[in-house]
């Protein structure tokens, strides 16, 4: 698989760009949704971040959604112990939530009112944050772990990769019982090759990347 260097800045100008070409083309949606999935340790929030900066100025208003945003309570998460990997794997995120407050408003005659979050870990309560009408033309960045495979309806999906050996180092030293729930995921899900666009990230100074890839099973 051959991989080309580029800032992040630039792949966010190349994205958005791409993005535009494909609003309001036959068939597609008044609203975009664009995934970036990857471990915590690949730090999706910065990415969403400059992407979500490169289509504003475009005139494209912007959510960005964390997946963390939509974790299960800690009851429900915890229920087989904190440092379970199948249920981190199959249980830990409300996918469910993620389905019906955000990706079903901004489907086709979808109203745009979309819910930013759901649950706070910390508190392990309800984040009661209001909704945010979308206007039509707008983009949903949603970000985090785990999100190829669900068939959530993506526009474009990026998944940001970590070599084993990245991945282990950069994960702090209370998270590593994950690795094998990632480990897990690149097996059975195959997030390389499910993602429009493949972005490895060993060293986040020095991002590379695949460029924009056709649309992919299972995103």
């Amino acid at each position: 698989m051959k991989l080309e260097a580029i800032t992040w800045q630039r792949m966010a100008e190349r994205l958005a760009g791409h993005l535009d070409d494909r609003a309001g083309g036959p068939g597609t949606a008044a609203w975009q949704r664009v995934g970036i999935d990857g471990a915590p340790a690949a730090g999706t929030a910065a990415p969403a971040r400059v992407l979500a900066d490169a289509l504003r100025p475009r005139g494209r208003p912007v959510l960005v959604v964390a997946a963390d945003g939509f974790l299960r309570p800690a009851s429900l998460r915890f229920e087989y112990g904190r440092e379970d990997v199948d249920s981190y794997l199959g249980g830990w995120y409300d996918t469910a939530a993620l389905r019906r407050e955000v990706f079903g408003p901004t489907d086709p005659g979808g109203s745009g009112r979309v819910l930013p979050d759901l649950w706070d870990p910390v508190t392990d309560r309800a984040t009661r944050t209001p909704y945010t009408v979308l206007p039509p033309g707008g983009v949903v960045i949603v970000h985090g772990p785990l999100l190829l495979g669900h068939w959530f309806p993506f526009d474009l999906s990026v998944h940001i990769s970590l070599s084993p050996g990245a991945l282990a180092r950069r994960t702090a030293e209370s998270e590593r019982w994950t690795l094998p729930a990632f480990a897990r995921y690149e097996a059975d899900t195959d997030p390389a090759s499910a993602a429009d666009v493949l972005v490895r990230a060993d060293d986040p100074r020095h991002p590379a990347w695949t460029g924009i890839r056709g649309p992919r099973q299972g995103s």
